[in-house]
């Protein structure tokens, strides 16, 4: 069907808030990241009695700010997002899409923009039971032909790895760094080679000039800014072995 689909690029328009309560449309092809960035949620959400999807805000260590997000598949890319040491800035709800598809006008409202090291890329979370729907295909195969002809790239994302997902959820718990003991990190920093190569458990023992309470948050902390490296993709454990970033 993605073949089939005929985008008329030049009736695209990006519609973005650069403030709550504002809303401003401009060319999709005069749109920048940096305006978007900046800009408030196009879409926000309520809580009431019943609602079919789990809502709220998270705080990112990306943005040093709440992002939203709009169910749980959402949140779970957004920790990812986080996470990843290639993704610079993170705006949910970013703006909304207009173009005319195959003589009909349609838009759509991505669920992510995402500024990283290849740069801008927008993102939507769809169930991989969905992403067969012809509907889903439609609405995928036009916002990737917009998003792409401004030179950014378009990912949709699925369910991730639970183990991963699991490891990543617990790391992002010691993601605030102004909780962790800045002592215990700087001893850790400074001695990283020793501990590269260490399991979990040896490197809290080795670490002996510091309280064991004070210790793990730290490697935890580092294991988070990815200063050391473990295989994510097994469950982490005690003997789970570090890799010092280089």
């Amino acid at each position: 069907m993605s073949d089939a689909v005929v985008v008329e690029l030049d009736s695209a328009v990006v519609s973005y808030r650069p403030a709550a309560g504002e809303e401003r449309c401009i060319p999709a092809a005069e749109a920048s990241p940096t305006m978007l960035f900046q800009a408030a949620p196009w879409r926000t959400f309520r809580w009431y009695f019943g609602q079919r999807h789990y809502s709220g805000t998270y705080w990112s260590a990306t943005e040093c700010d709440h992002v939203i997000y709009e169910s749980r598949l959402e949140l779970a890319n957004l920790l990812l997002a986080d996470f990843d040491a290639s993704v610079h800035h993170i705006a949910a709800q970013p703006f909304s899409l207009l173009a005319t598809v195959d003589g009909q006008i349609r838009r759509h409202i991505p669920d992510y923009l995402w500024g990283s090291d290849d740069g801008p890329v927008v993102v939507d979370v769809v169930r991989t039971e969905r992403m067969t729907q012809p509907k889903i295909v439609l609405l995928c195969a036009w916002t990737k032909a917009v998003v792409e002809s401004l030179g950014w790239s378009y990912l949709v994302v699925n369910e991730p790895s639970e183990i991963r997902l699991g490891n990543v959820r617990f790391l992002s718990g010691y993601r605030r760094e102004w909780l962790i003991n800045s002592d215990v990190l700087d001893g850790m920093r400074s001695s990283s080679r020793q501990l590269d190569g260490m399991s979990i458990a040896d490197a809290e023992q080795a670490i002996g000039t510091h309280p064991r309470p004070l210790v793990r948050p730290a490697l935890m902390h580092l294991l988070w800014v990815q200063e050391y490296r473990v295989d994510l993709d097994q469950p982490l454990r005690p003997s789970t072995v570090l890799e010092v970033s280089r």
